[in-house]
């Protein structure tokens, strides 16, 4: 069983990994590089996740073929959503959101590596009601 006090430091861990991309690479680049090098420095802290993961999606009982899939889906409990854009907009939130909901993920992470910092400008943290249940 998961906790709030496991998911905080997994978005440390996560921040962190995040952090030393962005480090090393700078703002600029597109979406794609800094998943690929994201996915290595995942593994280089032992950190575990699934990339591209597909999500199901169910419409009334009826599986849909939406080819959905998040970015990161780590430790079965986080999703990281990646973007490289000028300005977050409230569709990128909403996507997060709708992908934790659908994964049943407690919290996710909207990581903008276009920026000058992560945590001051390019990070933003979401827990729904599946972290809200627990302790």
């Amino acid at each position: 069983m998961i906790s709030k006090d496991f998911l905080d430091e997994l978005e440390y861990n996560v921040t962190g990994a995040c952090i030393e991309v962005h480090k090393v690479l700078g703002p600029g680049l597109l979406e794609s590089i800094y998943h690929r090098c994201l996915i290595r420095e995942l593994q280089v802290r032992n950190i575990s996740f699934l990339s591209e993961q597909a999500i199901n999606v169910i419409y009334k009982g009826f599986p849909i073929d939406a080819n959905l899939r998040v970015d990161f889906f780590i430790e079965n409990s986080l999703i990281l959503e990646l973007k490289s854009v000028e300005h977050i907009l409230p569709v990128h939130e909403a996507q997060l959101l709708t992908y934790m909901k659908l994964l049943k993920a407690p919290k996710g992470l909207l990581v903008n590596f276009n920026c000058t910092n992560i945590i001051q400008a390019g990070k933003r943290p979401f827990v729904n009601e599946y972290y809200r249940a627990l302790l």
